[in-house]
């Protein structure tokens, strides 16, 4: 028997804005443990991984999964960061907290919050293949689908429906949650 799942939608005031929660805290962590399930059933023969947050909302998310791919895992993994500045990626250097020489031939597992036009994921891509890397895998906890950029999310928490108007964000702090404005 197949029960149906209800989802809840949270609204609330907040500064002269209306939040519509699409996550909460618990399904934001059995979402991160999902995402890092699937990556290790598609990365079990690898002996290393190396996994990438976006500067920004990608980091607690990436450490979140690092975090639980070594807990179930005897993989040796290497985290790092991506440095880019979201809204205008060339005025910037793109930096990473490792050295790039060191991602020839690794499998990557590349991180963000939320795609919506894949520019700040494309940009990432550019500088990882900056090295001759075995392959790429790309991680979002929500995605949005509204790409400008060829580019797509291989392991995705929730894929949202809005409009080019709405606006999604990840909060950490206090308590982990995504929500619509």
């Amino acid at each position: 028997m197949m029960r149906k799942l209800k989802t809840r939608y949270i609204c609330f005031e907040k500064r002269d804005f209306m939040e519509t929660i699409v996550l909460n805290k618990r399904q934001i962590e059995q979402k991160t443990r999902r995402i890092a399930h699937q990556i290790l059933e598609n990365t079990f023969e690898e002996s290393e991984l190396y996994i990438a947050g976006i500067s920004g909302n990608g980091v607690p998310f990436a450490t979140k999964i690092v975090e639980i791919v070594k807990e179930l895992s005897d993989q040796k993994v290497h985290f790092f960061e991506i440095q880019l500045d979201k809204d205008e990626p060339l005025k910037h250097e793109i930096t990473c907290t490792i050295d790039t020489k060191k991602l020839a031939g690794a499998t990557i597992i590349l991180i963000d919050d939320v795609i919506n036009s894949g520019k700040t994921m494309q940009y990432a891509v550019i500088k990882l293949l900056e090295s001759p890397v075995k392959s790429i895998k790309t991680v979002v906890l929500v995605d949005r689908k509204h790409r400008r950029y060829p580019i797509k999310a291989d392991y995705v928490g929730l894929t949202l429906s809005t409009t080019l108007k709405n606006h999604v964000e990840v909060a950490y702090s206090p308590e982990p949650k995504a929500f619509l404005s």
